[in-house]
């Protein structure tokens, strides 16, 4: 029986109920699976790997080792929630890394899609051999793998979660909910008692910016990602659209076009808004978004970001072009 195969008779799950029969399952699989051994979990903050920390912790409680790794490629604000939700509230035993300076030199003029995604990929599986070698009886890596994932590995792109894995890693995997899609994923976070923040997060590709700082990325131009990124979310909250809006993000290219500012004539990015509506990820389909919120997200973008000049909006669905620009 292949495992990685979603059976015909899977029922979708989306009560709590079925939530809770899906957790009581898993719960007794893991314990099975790992009996007395410690597991280590990258934990992204993301609602796929905060799902199965969560899972696993009412599993096996302190046996699983969550390890946060900071590739300076997260949104703003974002670790800090991670260290808040995980070590603060919900007492993870967790480890957190700042490996800023080690993903983005390794990624110094790495201008090829995939090629990012197995370097940021590759150095994730260091950092936690590293961490691994450090710690005492570990023998399992957990992951966040879902089944788009899955379904998508094949050629498609080098995920994070599936495939390239060095071949001499010493971690067995549990990946509990790579069954689900990611509506399911969401329900089980809900019915495991995660904070909505979290659970209603939308998703994050593991390579996090580096595959929306399109191309060889620069510090000056993933901090002007970043901080208009922020201006997004935090308007797409304002105007109540986090609630209808699958997922949106900004993403900036590597090219400049020329600008006036203080009557002068100026070089910068631009940033182009992506905000897209799907279910289960495999297709989606373009949010209208009012004009009166474009004109205003453009306005303090291109006030208050150094070095973005122009804003622009993705009106492609998937197909044909992919969620993500890389």
């Amino acid at each position: 029986m292949d495992t990685n195969k979603r059976p015909d008779s899977m029922q979708r799950i989306t009560t709590p109920e079925l939530a809770n029969a899906f957790i009581d399952e898993q719960v007794a699989a893991v314990r099975a699976q790992v009996g007395d051994k410690k597991v280590l979990l990258a934990l992204s903050g993301g609602v796929d790997s905060s799902v199965v920390a969560a899972l696993l912790i009412k599993a096996i409680g302190k046996q699983l080792v969550c390890v946060h790794v900071n590739h300076g490629l997260m949104r703003k604000g974002e670790s800090e929630q991670v260290i808040e939700v995980f070590q603060n509230q919900l007492d993870a035993n967790l480890i957190y890394i700042d490996a800023t300076d080690r993903f983005l030199d390794l990624l110094k003029d790495v201008a090829e899609p995939e090629k990012k995604r197995k370097i940021i990929g590759g150095e994730f599986i260091k950092v936690f051999d590293e961490e691994a070698s450090k710690l005492e009886g570990i023998s399992f890596l957990a992951q966040g793998t879902i089944y788009p994932d899955i379904l998508e590995s094949d050629g498609v792109k080098a995920h994070h979660n599936v495939g390239g894995l060095p071949e001499d890693m010493q971690f067995e995997l549990v990946e509990p909910v790579k069954l689900l899609y990611k509506d399911e994923v969401r329900v089980v976070g809900k019915a495991l008692g995660l904070p909505a923040s979290m659970v209603d997060r939308q998703p994050f590709p593991g390579p996090g910016l580096g595959v929306r700082c399109l191309g060889a990325i620069t510090r000056d131009r993933l901090h002007a990602l970043r901080e208009a990124d922020a201006i997004l979310r935090e308007e797409f909250e304002n105007a109540g659209l986090n609630k209808t809006v699958w997922q949106y993000f900004i993403a900036v290219p590597d090219m400049k076009s020329v600008g006036v500012k203080d009557s002068k004539r100026y070089e910068g990015w631009p940033a182009i808004i992506r905000a897209v509506n799907t279910t289960d990820a495999m297709s989606a389909t373009i949010e209208e978004i009012p004009y009166a919120l474009l004109h205003k997200i453009t306005a303090r973008i291109t006030a208050e970001v150094e070095g973005i000049n122009r804003v622009l909006y993705d009106l492609t669905p998937k197909p044909v072009g992919t969620i993500e620009w890389e």
